[in-house]
């Protein structure tokens, strides 16, 4: 009998211990990393709360189109929050059921908790007197720019100056081509990500202007007290949606999957949502949005679909081997 009960309190301190130790991991972009690190205190403390259990919440950060590249090749991740829907497809076509085709109708907004535009960041002063598209295309401007082959915000920033160029000569293809081509004449680093590209142009002081996400350039704006960078938000941006998804193999097996999904529910609330703003992204709940709304500048906001037919003709276009990108950067 003595037997019976210490092995029943082996197997209930080893039930205890593996409730306690319940974790997921969120795949994600690199320029998120500051936020998530706010983020997940919250959820914890809300999860807490609402069931009682301590739960950890690990990260992953990159390239957005890496870290895809790495959940299909077997990072065993419980959620995605990346910075195209394209990153999200990937590993719904090449992932094996990591997730499910529909993930887009799981969640809000198209699985888009929040967004961001394009934008650009300056020196102080702004010396070369960047204010439009246009002005990345001039001589003697340096700009570091996120690769469009790894890299969401470099993706966007390239469909965002080339819809801009369409805009701007009648849609016709040649002349947004020709116009890209000036641009990325200009680059003087494609880093593989985008925290990559804040580094070079912040740190190693290369460049005259970096392109990247609006959130990325607020942030970065805000904490920097001697006032060294300012933002410069152009006249128009591709919108860039931030979709997130669980991947429900992953979680189904490790028995997390309503961990997973309420972890990326919660960012559709008030409390999360309230985070999104302060790190300088674009809230999807109305309320919050109106109360800061003067903290974003106003310009015509485009979705790829309006611009480039769909996400899948996009990439087949411009970034799949041989598209519009090699065939400009080759030259």
């Amino acid at each position: 009998m003595r037997w019976f009960w210490f092995a029943l309190h082996l197997g209930l301190s080893v039930a205890f211990a593996q409730a306690e130790e319940k974790s997921i991991l969120n795949v994600s972009y690199d320029v998120s990393r500051e936020f998530y690190e706010q983020y997940n205190p919250l959820f914890v403390a809300h999860w807490k709360s609402q069931r009682g259990e301590v739960v950890k919440i690990n990260q992953s950060h990159g390239g957005s189109s890496k870290q895809a590249r790495a959940v299909i090749d077997g990072l065993e991740g419980s959620v995605v929050t990346m910075n195209q829907p394209t990153d999200v497809d990937a590993i719904v076509e090449k992932g094996r059921g990591l997730i499910p085709a529909d993930w887009r109708g799981k969640f809000h907004n198209n699985a888009s908790p929040y967004t961001s535009v394009m934008a650009f960041m300056v020196r102080k002063g702004n010396p070369k007197r960047i204010k439009d598209w246009d002005d990345l295309t001039k001589q003697a401007v340096g700009v570091v720019l996120p690769n469009p082959k790894t890299a969401g915000n470099g993706r966007y920033s390239y469909l965002s100056a080339w819809a801009y160029a369409l805009s701007k000569n009648e849609n016709d293809a040649s002349k947004a081509k020709s116009f890209v081509s000036q641009l990325l004449t200009n680059v003087l680093v494609l880093d593989s990500g985008g925290r990559g590209a804040t580094t070079t142009f912040v740190q190693r002081g290369i460049g005259d202007v970096l392109v990247t996400f609006e959130a990325e350039v607020l942030t970065l704006v805000s904490e920097n007290l001697k006032g060294e960078f300012e933002l410069v938000v152009p006249s128009q941006s591709v919108e860039a949606e931030m979709p997130v998804a669980v991947i429900e193999k992953v979680v189904n097996r490790r028995g997390t999957r309503e961990i997973a999904h309420e972890y990326l529910q919660f960012l559709y609330s008030d409390e999360a949502q309230e985070l999104v703003a302060k790190f300088g992204y674009r809230p999807s709940l109305a309320t919050v949005a109106a109360k800061h709304k003067t903290q974003f500048r106003d310009l015509k906001v485009i979705k790829v679909e309006e611009a480039f037919g769909s996400w899948a003709k996009a990439m087949k276009e411009h970034f799949s081997d041989g598209g519009s990108f090699d065939q400009i950067y080759a030259k």
